[in-house]
């Protein structure tokens, strides 16, 4: 089988297909993590992320699509932290972990990166401050997790969706005219959002509230619990 044949056959059988059902039965419309059941099904997550790493060492990965790459990397993110919680469970919070970022858990399915590393060496760089909405560090204030697989199909529907509603959150993010309490997400990566215009400028294409380019910004504290 050549690389091209491979790659439209992994994607018939639709590579995300197993991540898109642990997701439906294991994360609410809330987005609160199961992880006492998803651990039940640990199992099927590794399948998935050894599919994973099938579908990227096949030469063909790197002639696919920006859509297909992004939608790759947010999947394979949100994975990885799962099954770095589910590996560690029952805990208070991905900081009990030793270096939880840092951590290479998948290079015995020939994936050596870690989680940093797809955030900040490969998806960051590929220009598009959404994926902060959609990439999930296991936490209360993070964005929620979508409980469907990313795909290259759907991603700007599915990018656009996760940031309004991260944005209309008040709990991780209090937007009016004249004043914005942002999440910290916001100070961490200032210059992703910046890239075509000052912050406002982004945030008010997703917000129903005009917001004042003099608006005043402050920070809220960041809730670093598991979000279960």
């Amino acid at each position: 089988m050549d690389n091209d044949t491979f790659i439209k056959e992994t994607e018939s059988v639709k590579i995300h297909q197993l991540w898109d059902e642990l997701l439906a039965k294991h994360v609410s419309e809330n987005g609160n993590v199961d992880y006492k059941s998803f651990k039940t099904e640990h199992k099927k997550l590794l399948d998935y992320i050894y599919v994973l790493s099938l579908f990227y060492a096949n030469g063909a990965f790197n002639t696919i699509s920006k859509e297909e790459k992004l939608a790759f990397w947010i999947n394979a993110y949100n994975a990885f932290t799962i099954d770095l919680i589910l590996r560690n469970y029952p805990l208070k919070s991905i900081k009990n972990i030793k270096k939880p970022w840092q951590q290479r858990l998948w290079k015995t399915v020939n994936i050596e990166y870690n989680l940093n590393e797809i955030e900040h060496e490969i998806l960051r760089k590929m220009n598009e401050p959404r994926i902060h909405f959609a990439i999930v560090c296991a936490s209360v204030s993070c964005p929620k997790l979508l409980n469907e697989a990313f795909t290259a199909s759907n991603l700007d529907e599915q990018l656009t969706k996760v940031t309004k509603d991260f944005l209309s959150d008040s709990e991780r993010n209090s937007i009016t005219e004249n004043n914005l309490k942002l999440s910290k997400i916001f100070q961490w990566f200032a210059k992703d959002f910046k890239q075509n215009g000052s912050l406002i400028d982004f945030l008010n294409q997703y917000t129903d509230v005009i917001i004042s380019a003099k608006a005043k910004k402050s920070y809220k504290s960041y809730n670093w619990d598991l979000n279960e």
